[in-house]
């Protein structure tokens, strides 16, 4: 049975303070789920919380690609694009093509831009030949082609346009999917839930203290190994394991900004700022997608928001191939902004590498910080693989293999469950085909659970704003089925309330009812 939320928190907390686990995750976000996931799969008894909800923080906070990473060849890291690209098309074909979608991207050269036509041609041949051509051949084409595809493009000095194929999805919700198949798969989770000290015996660390943060009750849990996968929290938590624990990380903030859009994009804009630096422009949820900043955050992480600073260098940046009248400020609907967990050390951050780390501090507790959404799948097995094989076992030995391709809940052809919903009524009932095609792209199959909680409730049916394709059927279905507990669990990342701007006061209360 799926764990709800409501009264069933009660349940939880007791099963989380009466087993003790294999491994105990603190940090729901890409690579906690990850992990709990693939250690799920792989046997063991695991159990993961976070003070916030799945994906509250950085892990919902990403440019929403699932990509090769083409600026990672200007770097010479092949191998890391290579790698890329198998998970890439691994999740579009095999895991997740209900989630993650393809995109087509253009580069666009100007004259006296960073890099030349012939440049650029040869990077996105070299970038789809790492793919094994598997979206198209990487190729240039002329401005009257680029226009084509994107009419919002600014055409003054535009020489011509490099031509490459990636994926793109909605971040939110592949995190909760994710975490519904570690729990399908035999995990115990449990969010907003804080953890406030730590269990440890003879100097190992073997548990947490929590406080389930919405009821306020206070519980603990036992577990031979745990790891900790808080994200930017990350040293704070090895402090409560260490007092006097060295910083393993450094900060660096990426800002977003989401805008009505005013014609369609057939294509994705990457547009080089400098030699090193791009800004996206991506057609995303029917909105426009604009991003990103890299730079040093010193502050609370808990405090990250998109600076005015921010608004401005973002409208600037995309400014230098998007045209101002797709670019005004009245047209924002919504502004994020995340934080990257990079090595800590010396440099500028935006010259730090994007990997994955893994310490182990003085009572045993496993750190591991880093991780992208890419590559998530890849980089929870390297992580478990690592505690499989600490000194001492204490996931003992006995580790079953993970099956290499596992699905996410709700696989299917998003065309066809579109069209099976748009279908399945009498003509005078039928779903709405924004509506249908809108739950198809996020929930696959299980849209059809969707569809039957508004047969047997037909106001389900209605949206939840009339200016969005978001119905009340998933506001009932996030709180009984997908752990959303509270009104941001629901606007901002069950649904696409928040990033359209029509999160009002109005409906916001009508969910806090909801939700009771």
């Amino acid at each position: 049975m799926m764990i709800s939320t409501g009264t069933d928190r009660a349940e939880t907390r007791e099963e989380l303070s009466t087993t003790t686990y294999d491994l105990l995750v603190i940090g729901g976000g890409i690579l906690g789920t990850s992990v709990t996931w693939m250690a799920a799969q792989a046997g063991l008894r695991v159990a993961m919380v976070d003070a916030g909800d799945f994906a509250g923080a950085t892990s919902s906070a990403s440019s929403k690609l699932v990509h090769g990473g083409l600026r990672y060849l200007q770097t010479g890291n092949v191998r890391l694009v290579a790698e890329n690209h198998r998970e890439r098309r691994a999740l579009a074909a095999d895991i997740a093509p209900h989630l993650v979608k393809p995109l087509t991207f253009l580069v666009p050269i100007y004259k006296g831009g960073p890099h030349g036509a012939a440049k650029l041609g040869a990077g996105v041949f070299l970038y789809s030949a790492l793919s094994v051509f598997g979206d198209g051949m990487g190729r240039v084409i002329t401005p009257h082609q680029a226009l084509a595809k994107v009419p919002a493009l600014r055409a003054e000095g535009l020489r011509a346009a490099a031509v490459y194929g990636d994926h793109q999805m909605n971040d939110s919700r592949v995190a909760v999917m994710t975490v519904r198949a570690a729990v399908d798969a035999g995990a115990t989770v449990l969010n907003h839930a804080e953890v406030v000290g730590l269990r440890k015996s003879r100097g190992t660390v073997t548990g947490a203290e929590l406080r389930d943060r919405l009821e306020g009750a206070e519980f603990g849990v036992n577990a031979r190994l745990v790891l900790n996968a808080t994200g930017p929290w990350v040293d704070h938590l090895r402090r409560m394991e260490d007092p006097g624990a060295a910083p393993s990380i450094r900060l660096s903030k990426g800002a977003h900004l989401v805008l009505r859009r005013h014609e369609p994009w057939k294509a994705a804009l990457t547009t080089p700022i400098d030699k090193y630096r791009v800004s996206f422009a991506i057609p995303w949820e029917g909105h426009l997608l604009l991003g990103t900043t890299d730079e040093a955050y010193e502050g609370d992480p808990a405090a990250v928001r998109p600076t005015e600073a921010d608004l401005t260098q973002i409208l600037d940046e995309a400014g230098h191939a998007v045209r101002d009248t797709q670019l005004r400020r009245e047209d924002i609907t919504y502004a994020f902004a995340g934080l990257r967990v990079l090595p800590g050390g010396p440099g500028q951050v935006t010259a730090a590498k994007r990997e994955t780390v893994v310490t182990r501090g003085a009572g045993g507790m496993l750190s591991v910080a880093g991780g992208k959404w890419t590559t998530y799948r890849h980089i929870g097995r390297t992580v478990l693989d690592t505690l499989a094989h600490l000194p001492g076992r204490p996931l003992g030995d006995d580790l079953a293999d993970i099956l290499p391709a596992v699905p996410l809940p709700g696989l299917a052809s998003p065309d066809a469950v579109a069209l099976r919903l748009w279908t399945d009524r009498e003509r005078g009932a039928r779903m709405d085909p924004l509506v249908a095609r809108h739950l198809a792209t996020h929930y696959g199959s299980i849209a059809f659970d969707l569809a039957r909680l508004i047969r047997e409730e037909p106001a389900l049916g209605e949206r939840i704003h009339p200016e969005g394709p978001d119905i009340w059927a998933q506001a009932v279905y996030a709180r009984d089925r997908e752990w959303a507990a509270t009104v941001d669990d629901v606007v901002r990342r069950r649904t696409t309330l928040t990033v359209r701007g029509l999160d009002t006061p109005e409906v916001r209360a009508r969910i806090a009812a909801l939700l009771g």
